[in-house]
């Protein structure tokens, strides 16, 4: 019997309910197991749950900064940033829109004609859409021009209207005009070719065709056998009255944006009409707010992750990131480059070469409730957009934007995710009327004619046009600014990454602690069933043992009252 319950007790299928002795060793096996994962289980779950929860902390903030890093993804060149309206003075003319390359000022516009495209329609009708245009027992042939192109299709005996639309417009050779039906009556259906360009350029003469398309008798199809319903033309303008010699400003489209900088003019009907550009303040104001925003909701995140607390017995308590070397190099980052003199400017040159001087500020009163965070002097920016809404602009979204100290070079280009933004110092000398060396930043610099590049260091790649060729040695400097905007991006996306940024290092270091802890639980759960299965083959033997006395007991009490009274 103890053989069998003790095979029923590894397999872990036996319980006991004290049925044989009366005591419930089942109960007393259960609690004994309870206090042993209490005293060695509960422990490392309760701290592997503390390990989790940094995690989850550091995923958070990990989100909350790749937002930010989108957010400033919108904004991060002086086009995008540096938003501004061109108003016009009649719409039913003339509507424009500004780019950040655009002038303050107002153009006047004369638009003596719109650009258009070529339609013809042929003066012959037919009975209908399905009537047949070759009905002349052999092939005929279709043959025009377009663009400089020139295509022929054949046209099969007993070919339809409609059939020789779809050859047309589905001609894998087909340069760009359009076939279709045009309903003059019941009984009148007519074939229209339009280009689908616009501009001179982009007329369509018709070299030959179906002869059931001349209607001129003579035997040849051509332009004639069509009305011209619209002749290809380019549009005309003149621009603050010029050109002032009886010609005019001529493109093949009615929305032009090569003409005044940063200004594309959507021509909507011949006529007059002023442009007034302007600086949109408002929506300059309102980016950098949403700049300020996402920002705050970052530090605050940090904030609130790291916050040390009074309880009611006066004792400190820290939260799920208190002291945190991870998030203390992370705000000491932000803190640093939102604070700092942007990148290639310099106090002397530039109108506002940090945040500070357009208003904004980061919050330090200790017993703020907006400790960290970025708030705005909008008396002092509306001053700085007022009085230079450029300078405002490249403070945040500067993308390499040059400044030289000398005449006698300028910039020339440089490599994006090589030359880093700076301020470096231009070296170079001149024999003969040719420059016979040339430093940048210090190092020797590549020489092809009158440019000059850098090929090491932070301004490798930069490429510098020399201007003054006079025999002598020249020396200078260049900056390329790197507005806060892009800082902050490239800060955040260095702080995010995948494999080598801070938080995901973090958690990685912290998964692998976890991981450990689990180990820790797995061996103590397997040391807990271990026990849980001697117990039940220690009280197994006491139950069978206390059994067997049981039943000793009452085969001994029954042996007793059978004896008779005289031999008790």
């Amino acid at each position: 019997m103890t053989d069998i319950a003790n095979d029923y007790l590894i397999s872990g299928q036996i319980h006991f309910t004290g049925l044989g002795s009366g005591t419930d060793f089942d109960t007393m096996i259960q609690k004994l197991i309870e206090i042993e994962k209490k005293q060695h289980v509960t422990p490392l779950e309760d701290w592997k749950k503390t390990w989790e929860d940094k995690v989850s902390a550091f995923q958070e903030l990990n989100t909350a900064m790749l937002n930010l890093e989108n957010t400033l993804k919108s904004m991060d060149s002086i086009k995008e940033f540096f938003i501004k309206n061109a108003t016009s003075t009649d719409t039913d003319i003339l509507t424009a829109t500004a780019s950040s390359d655009a002038q303050k000022g107002t153009h006047s516009i004369e638009i003596n004609q719109l650009a258009q495209n070529d339609i013809l329609i042929s003066q012959n009708y037919f009975s209908s859409e399905d009537a047949v245009i070759n009905n002349t027992g052999s092939d005929e042939t279709f043959s025009y021009t377009y663009n400089g192109n020139d295509v022929t299709l054949n046209v099969p005996d007993g070919t339809t209207l409609s059939a020789f639309v779809s050859m047309i417009n589905n001609d894998a050779d087909n340069p760009g005009i359009k076939a279709s039906i045009i309903k003059k009556a019941d009984g009148q259906f007519h074939l229209q070719l339009a280009g689908l360009d616009l501009g001179s350029s982009y007329a369509i003469t018709i070299n030959s065709g179906p002869s059931s398309f001349d209607a001129d008798s003579s035997s040849s199809v051509t332009n004639a056998d069509f009305y011209h319903t619209q002749t290809a033309q380019n549009a005309q303008i003149k621009v603050d009255g010029f050109p002032n010699d009886g010609t005019w400003i001529e493109r093949d489209t009615n929305s032009i944006d090569d003409v005044i900088t940063g200004l594309t003019l959507n021509l909507k009907s011949t006529g007059s009409a002023q442009i007034t550009i302007t600086n949109d303040t408002e929506a300059i104001k309102e980016q950098i707010k949403t700049f300020i925003e996402q920002f705050n909701k970052v530090v605050s995140l940090i904030r609130e992750q790291t916050k040390v607390t009074k309880t009611t017995n006066n004792k400190v308590k820290g939260s799920i990131l208190t002291g945190n070397y991870g998030l203390q190099i992370i705000q000491q980052r932000l803190k640093t480059l939102l604070a700092r003199v942007g990148i290639g400017f310099d106090r002397n040159e530039d109108p506002y070469p940090s945040l500070s001087n357009i208003g904004i500020t980061t919050d330090a009163d200790e017993g703020s409730p907006t400790l960290g965070e970025l708030k705005i002097d909008e008396a002092k920016l509306d001053d700085a957009l007022s009085a230079n809404a450029q300078a405002v602009a490249e403070i945040f979204s500067a993308n390499y934007v040059p400044a030289t100290s000398s005449s006698d070079f300028k910039y020339y280009s440089h490599i994006d995710g090589v030359t880093k933004g700076g301020k470096y110092t231009v070296e170079y000398t001149v024999s003969g009327g040719s420059i016979t060396s040339a430093k940048i930043d210090g190092y020797d610099a590549g020489i092809d004619g009158n440019i000059i590049t850098s090929k090491t260091g932070n301004s490798k790649g930069l490429a510098i046009q020399i201007d003054n060729l006079s025999d002598g040695t020249y020396s200078g400097t260049i900056r390329l600014k790197y507005g806060k905007t892009l800082e902050l991006r490239d800060e955040l996306d260095e702080l995010t990454d995948s494999a080598d940024g801070t938080l995901n290092v973090l958690q990685d270091n912290y998964n692998e602690i976890i991981e450990d802890i689990e180990k820790k639980i797995s061996w103590e759960q397997k040391r807990i069933d271990k026990y849980e299965r001697d117990l039940r083959q220690r009280f197994s033997r006491l139950e069978a043992l206390l059994g067997y006395y049981n039943s000793l007991d009452t085969q001994l009490s029954s042996q007793i009252a059978s004896l008779k009274p005289g031999n008790k």
